[in-house]
C-alpha cells in the first residue's frame, strides 16, 4: 500500500503530524514561487516513490514555506527544496536543493 505524503496547511497541523508519529519524518520544504515550483515538483516525485519504499519506517511530510513559517524558521530552512529529517521532534540531518531518488536515498540510509 502507498504512504501518503503528508501535506499541512499551517504550522499547527505540522506539529499534531509529528506528535502522532513514533518515528522519523523526512519532512521537505517546497516554495511556490516561481523559481522553486520546478525543483519542488521533482522533489513531490522522488518523496511519493520513496516514501512508498520506506513504508511505515518513514512519514513523509511536504511543508509549505508560505504557509508555515514557523516550522521553516524552526528548522531553519533558507530555501526550497530543503530535506529535513526529523526523529524525537529534533533535526537530525539536512540537505538543501533538489535530490535524485538515489540522492534522498543515501541521505535516508546515512541517517536512519
Amino acid at each position: 500500500m502507498a504512504r501518503r505524503v503528508h501535506q499541512p496547511l499551517e504550522d499547527q497541523e505540522f506539529d499534531f503530524i509529528l506528535g502522532m508519529t513514533d518515528g522519523p519524518v523526512l519532512a521537505y520544504f517546497c516554495g511556490s514561487w516561481p523559481k522553486a515550483l520546478e525543483p519542488c515538483r521533482a522533489m513531490d516525485t522522488v518523496v511519493a516513490a520513496l516514501a512508498q519504499e520506506y513504508g511505515t519506517r518513514l512519514t513523509a511530510v511536504r511543508v509549505d514555506i508560505t504557509r508555515c513559517p514557523a516550522q521553516t524558521k524552526r528548522y531553519e530552512v533558507t530555501g526550497a527544496p530543503t530535506a529535513v529529517l526529523i526523529a524525537g521532534g529534533e533535526p537530525v540531518a539536512a540537505q538543501a536543493g533538489p535530490m535524485t531518488a538515489g540522492e534522498l536515498r543515501e541521505f535516508l540510509d546515512a541517517h536512519l
